[in-house]
C-alpha cells in the first residue's frame, strides 16, 4: 500500500507515541547500532540516536522515508524489504514498532533480523497480537457484505499471533526468548466519530478495493454506527487494540 507521510504523522500520530515506552524495553546504550525496523517517518529513530546510539531506520515505504530523511538528519534510513533485508555490518539489536504485524512472512522477517545481529544482539518489537482491532474487521466485513462485496482475497493486510505461535517462530530461528507479553490497549482515535473512518482509510484501505469510490462513505458511516456501542466512551473513540510485546536474544 502507498502511506500518506503526512497524514500518518498528523492523524496517527499515538503508533509512535505508545512506541516511546517500548524504547524502555531496549534501554539503548550509547555507542550501541541499533536498527528500527519499520522506521515509518523516523520519529523514534531520531529518539533512539538521542539516546546516544547509532540509529539506522528501514521502511519498505519510500513515502515514509522520504519524510523521514527531510525531518530527522541525525540518523540514517533507508527503504527496505521488512521481509527480506540485509546489511554488511552487524547490530547490537533491532528494534521494531507496530511494524511486524504488517509483514505476513513473518518467518522471513525474522530471519532477517538474525542475521542482522550480532551474537547475543537483541531483538525488541511491539506488535499487533492476536484478536487486534477485531471488532473494527468484524463491522468492516458486515458492511461490505450488506452492499454486496467481500472482503478481497488480499484485502485483510495483517498477521496478528498470539504469544506462543511468534515466539515459536522465533524460537525456531535460533532465538531465546526472555520477555513476552499480549494485552489490551485500547486506543484513542483522533477526531472523535470521524475516527473511525480516518484509521480505515489510512490502515484498511485494502478492504475496500472493489467498492467505487462514491460507494465508500456511506460503507464507512455504516462501520462507524455499527462500532459506536463499542467504540464510543462519553464522546471519545476507542479502538479494540491488542498488542503483543517481546524482547529475544541471539545467543549464537
Amino acid at each position: 500500500m502507498k502511506w500518506n507521510a503526512e497524514l500518518y504523522d498528523d492523524k496517527h500520530s499515538f503508533v509512535f507515541q505508545y512506541g516511546e515506552n517500548v524504547l524502555e524495553l531496549l534501554n539503548a546504550k550509547p555507542g550501541e547500532h541499533i536498527l528500527d525496523l519499520g522506521c515509518g517517518t523516523g520519529y523514534l529513530t531520531s529518539e533512539i540516536q538521542k539516546l546516544g546510539a547509532v540509529a539506522t531506520g528501514i521502511d519498505t515505504s519510500p513515502e515514509m522515508i522520504a519524510k523521514a530523511r527531510a525531518t530527522y538528519l541525525n540518523a540514517d534510513f533507508f527503504v527496505a524489504d521488512g521481509a527480506d533485508f540485509d546489511f554488511d555490518d552487524k547490530f547490537d539489536a533491532v528494534f521494531s514498532n507496530a511494524a511486524l504485524h504488517w509483514i505476513k512472512n513473518a518467518d522471513g522477517a525474522i530471519k532477517s533480523v538474525y542475521n542482522a545481529l550480532k551474537s547475543g544482539g537483541r531483538f525488541v518489537a511491539e506488535m499487533g497480537g492476536k484478536g487486534n482491532v477485531q471488532q473494527m474487521v468484524a463491522a468492516t466485513t458486515l458492511a461490505l457484505n450488506k452492499h454486496g462485496y467481500q472482503v478481497p482475497q488480499n484485502g485483510n493486510p495483517w498477521y496478528f499471533p498470539s504469544t506462543a505461535e511468534y515466539a515459536t517462530k522465533l524460537e525456531a530461528a535460533g532465538f531465546r526468548v526472555t520477555f513476552t507479553a499480549h494485552f489490551d490497549r485500547k486506543t484513542q482515535l483522533q477526531d472523535g466519530q470521524q475516527g473511525v473512518a480516518k484509521w480505515l482509510t489510512m490502515f484498511g484501505s485494502s478492504f475496500f478495493a472493489e467498492v467505487p469510490e462514491d460507494k465508500l462513505p456511506q460503507i464507512l458511516n455504516e462501520i462507524t454506527d455499527e462500532l459506536e456501542p463499542h467504540y464510543n466512551d462519553n464522546g471519545q473513540w476507542y479502538s479494540d487494540y491488542k498488542r503483543l510485546r517481546f524482547t529475544a536474544v541471539k545467543e549464537i
